[in-house]
């Protein structure tokens, strides 16, 4: 194992090595296709130079351009095409004009149509980036890696965003203040834009250069064009900006918002005969406020107090066997701004299979559902939270001029008591304890933006816990520094990271963290652990490291390692699948780069993964192949093959031995339609199988998109899969002191459909529906234990119990397995039927800017069903029968103080 991980090293020093020979350039030449023959081209930077004038003289924002003022500075055009024939004459022209005063900046669009009739005017939420658009790009730092992003439609829709990482991350959830409106005319369509220089960052010099890039989307012809040139082979983004000039003694504007708020909540449900705590119904209003405070013009200071996210749209519904937690996308605004100044991934990769969303920061651990849950006798109910709310958050965030950017984040969640009912008597019991999340980050960029190093550190901690909440852990810790430093123009980059745990509770917490599903300390034959049971902390470590080349010519590499100690645990306030897992990944890419007759862009991959533990095991191998195709007529279909020819699970038995998987074949192909037309298709299906036949999994998704008019669009999106798996997990038993590891054959069916409507009174006022129906089969045969889980036939792996060795009776096996008449165990059956069906009707309206009233209606409907129903009559019978879902009414009024 040593010697592999000094190859590993080896090889990826060499190759940087190489790499660096290279060379630097200080000029970006670019490597592209023009009439089948290659021709270098150096990219000029583009400039605008703007004027300051007096607050009385500011035009009026009506997407006329009449205004005199205008005149005062001249038009910057001659846009270049971008998508899909980079560096030629767009179809349709564009310019701007761009002027400020003390307090604003002010932007005006000349965006040219010789047909303005088929401008297309569809209406959206804010950030829907619907039909034609013109967009700013604003790197106010100059630092070449951030900028601020603002959108307008020609139905007069706004989009925002903050971008980041030289492009990598653009961050809708920023909101900030800011007008505009639009007009068709002869020529075409105008926007004017005043954007408010509070919602900029920008430095205190008294003559500034500021980035400058803006982008024209020419709906008919999916087509962009750019002002500033950008090869389509160049890496980056904010990096490749012409540059905006004649910036003279601006003043940095500390930004002051105070968002109070309050929420009238009403439930209704099933109630519960005999159970004081579920009468059919209860009602309750609440306040709070958000504040945003400007402590300097870089950062920026957001309070939350008693904060309530009522209006976000429910989970997807989902179901997993393999026993390891799902990844949810975090959806509360608080978190999502900035969210990513605070993350730190653990083991990020093109190359993909390298458990992209472990997260050393994962914020939906703040405020989650209460972990314990007390164990009731006969005849008593407890009136269990479903939340924890969250009493008071801080974040401190922020990029400096001189290019750091900080984040800290600091939140206390309450302790949370569920009230038990025995015959009237009624006690408490603390399920969720006072809690504080504390996150730090840190980053700074070098060599004008090129480099970056940065740092983070978390605390989780948990007041003194009683003894029904022992097996939590009273304090965790982790950090992390990472890395990345890119060369000859971004073309080539080396980046990584190295993260630690560490973790302290009692002897039970440590012990159930040891043997919990992420590490399995107490698996047999796994000599590089063992389960200690006096432990009261636990460290561990992880990292990556990686090289890669993603710019110049059609080529594209990246080749890394990641590894994950069998100690690491970060799921206190972060995310982690598993641990004890090294591996190897590298992806190899052909993209074209100009368009043909049947293609607007082709791309075709290679990867491949070697996976080992702690222990020296080579677990898994797997290559895969794939390809992506954008057609002519903007049609878009992607297809890809795995071979996974040597496959191992430390898992799969849940602390049993290592499992040796048969090899697999597997693909995934999919086809979307033109997304533009109203009514748009799309297809995409995969499945496995294993070369032995012991398991194959399939799963399609079919559905359309259909905007019968501007404000009105409605999509359905059902989704099946089924899974056949000889050998699923059941459990784990002791038989006379020896093992027995329970698996069955599993026959499993789920249905789910995604239906949305949208309907977009105006920009500022709209109506959503989001619902899913969802069932999942499972029935279980031919139990079975595994015997030799390393032998390579799966026959020899297992003994499978006959008819007269097993029995079912009141939902109960029975096994005899020495036949003399006599159970030798037991186990409840298995099958199961879960049906959910969630759903959310919001009504918004931004009645001014920033300020909200949100009107929410959400059922939530789950039950358990029969497993030998078929699979669309038992989801009819349990979410159109008896059952009576709980419904919530919520009201929520914002109104945002901006000073």
């Amino acid at each position: 194992m040593y010697k592999l991980r000094l190859l590993l090293l080896g090889l990826m020093f060499t190759a940087f090595l190489q790499a660096q020979d290279a060379g630097e350039s200080e000029v970006h030449v670019s490597t592209e296709e023009s009439s089948g023959e290659d021709r270098s081209v150096e990219v000029v930077k583009k400039k605008y130079t703007t004027t300051g004038i007096m607050p009385e003289e500011a035009p009026q924002i009506d997407g006329a351009l009449t205004d005199p003022i205008w005149d005062r500075v001249p038009w910057g055009g001659d846009y270049i095409e971008f998508q899909p024939d980079e560096n030629t004459a767009p179809s349709v022209q564009t310019k701007f004009k761009i002027l400020y005063d003390a307090k604003n900046l002010y932007l005006a669009f000349r965006c040219y149509d010789p047909e303005p009739e088929k401008i297309e005017r569809r209406l959206s939420r804010r950030d829907g980036f619907a039909g034609d658009w013109v967009e700013v790009n604003i790197d106010s730092y100059n630092d070449k890696r951030s900028a601020f992003s603002f959108s307008i439609t020609a139905a007069g829709v706004k989009g925002d965003e903050f971008v980041s990482n030289n492009g990598n991350n653009w961050d809708s959830s920023w909101n900030p203040i800011w007008y505009t409106k639009t007009k068709i005319d002869s020529e075409g369509w105008t926007a004017e834009i005043r954007i408010p220089l509070s919602q900029l960052k920008f430095s205190d010099a008294a003559d500034q250069v500021w980035g400058l890039q803006s982008t024209r989307r020419f709906f008919r012809e999916e087509e962009r064009s750019l002002w500033q040139r950008k090869p389509i082979d160049q890496p980056g983004w904010v990096s490749e900006f012409g540059e905006l000039h004649g910036l003279q003694n601006l003043e940095p504007q500390n930004q002051l918002e105070i968002q109070p708020y309050t929420v009238v909540r009403s439930r209704s449900f099933e109630a519960d005969q005999g159970n004081p705590f579920e009468d059919g119904s209860d009602l309750d209003l609440t306040a709070g406020l958000d504040a945003k405070i400007g402590i300097t013009n870089d950062l920026t200071l957001d309070l939350t107090v008693n904060p309530d996210f009522g209006q976000v749209e429910a989970d997807p519904s989902a179901i997993a066997l393999d026993g390891f937690q799902i990844f949810f996308r975090e959806q509360r605004p608080f978190f999502v701004e900035n969210k990513n100044i605070f993350e730190l991934p653990v083991s990020p990769s093109i190359a993909g299979n390298t458990f992209g969303s472990d997260n050393v920061f994962y914020s939906r651990r703040i405020g989650r559902n209460p972990q314990g849950s007390p164990d009731l006798n006969e005849g008593e109910y407890a009136d269990i939270p479903e939340s924890t709310p969250i009493l008071g958050a801080a974040k401190f965030s922020g990029k400096t001029q001189n290019g750091w950017s900080v984040g800290l984040l600091e939140s206390l969640t309450a302790r949370r008591t569920a009230t038990i009912d025995a015959n009237g008597e009624r006690t408490d019991e603390v399920v969720e304890p006072l809690t504080n999340y504390l996150v730090g980050r840190l980053q700074k960029d070098f060599n004008e933006g090129d480099t970056y190093i940065g740092t983070i550190f978390t605390a989780t901690n948990r007041e003194e816990l009683p003894a029904s909440l022992d097996f939590l852990h009273t304090a965790a810790y982790s950090g992390g520094l990472d890395f990345k430093h890119q060369w000859n123009n971004r073309d080539w980059y080396l980046g990584g990271s190295l993260i630690w745990s560490h973790i302290l509770g009692s002897e039970e917490a440590i012990l159930r963290t040891q043997e919990s599903i992420t590490h399995l300390f107490q698996r047999e034959g796994a000599s590089h652990v063992a389960v200690d049971p006096e432990r009261t902390s636990l460290s561990g470590t992880g990292g990556n490291l990686q090289l890669g080349k993603v710019g110049n010519g059609h080529w594209r590499f990246e080749s890394g390692a990641t590894w994950r100690s069998p100690e690491l645990e970060l799921n206190d306030i972060g995310f982690q699948r598993q641990a004890d897992d090294i591996r190897h990944y590298t992806w190899v890419a052909y993209q074209t780069l100009k368009p043909d007759e049947t293609f607007r862009r082709v791309g075709i991959n290679y990867n491949h993964w070697a996976v080992w533990d702690f222990g020296g095991y080579l677990n898994n191998i797997r290559f895969n192949t794939n390809s992506f195709q954008n057609w002519a007529n903007n049609w878009f279909t992607n297809i890809g093959f795995n071979y996974a020819p040597r496959q191992y699970s430390n898992f799969a038995l849940r602390g049993g031995p290592r499992l040796r998987i048969s090899p697999e074949l597997s693909f995934w192909n999919g086809l979307n339609t033109d997304s533009r037309k109203k009514l748009s298709f799309s297809f995409f299906h995969n499945g496995a199988k294993a070369t032995d036949n012991s398991y194959w999994r399939y799963s399609v998704e079919a559905g359309f998109s259909y905007q019968p008019t501007n404000a009105l669009q409605l999509s359905v999106f059902p989704n099946f899969s089924r899974n056949e798996d000889k050998l699923q997990f059941v459990d784990n038993l002791s038989v006379d002191g020896q093992p027995r590891y329970l698996n069955g054959s599993i026959s499993q069916e789920t249905f789910s459909m995604s239906l949305r409507l949208n309907y977009t009174i105006n920009p500022n006022l709209t109506i959503q529906y989001w619902g899913q129906p969802f069932i999942s089969n499972g029935l279980y045969t031919d139990f079975k234990t595994v015997t030799d889980p390393l032998a390579e036939r799966f026959e020899n792996r297992i003994r499978q119990y006959g008819p007269g060795e097993i029995s079912l009776s009141d939902e109960v096996y029975s096994v005899d397995e020495n036949g003399d008449g006599n159970s030798d165990f037991s186990f409840g059956n298995p099958d199961f039927s879960f049906v959910q069906f969630r759903s959310n009707l919001v009504i918004r309206w931004e009645y001014i800017p920033g300020s909200e009233l949100f009107l929410v209606w959400s059922q939530d409907l789950t039950t358990s069903g029969d497993p030998n129903e078929a699979l669309l009559g038992g989801l009819e019978s349990n979410i159109f029968g008896d059952a009576i879902p709980r419904n919530t009414l919520l009201l929520k009024a914002t109104y945002r103080f901006a000073f």
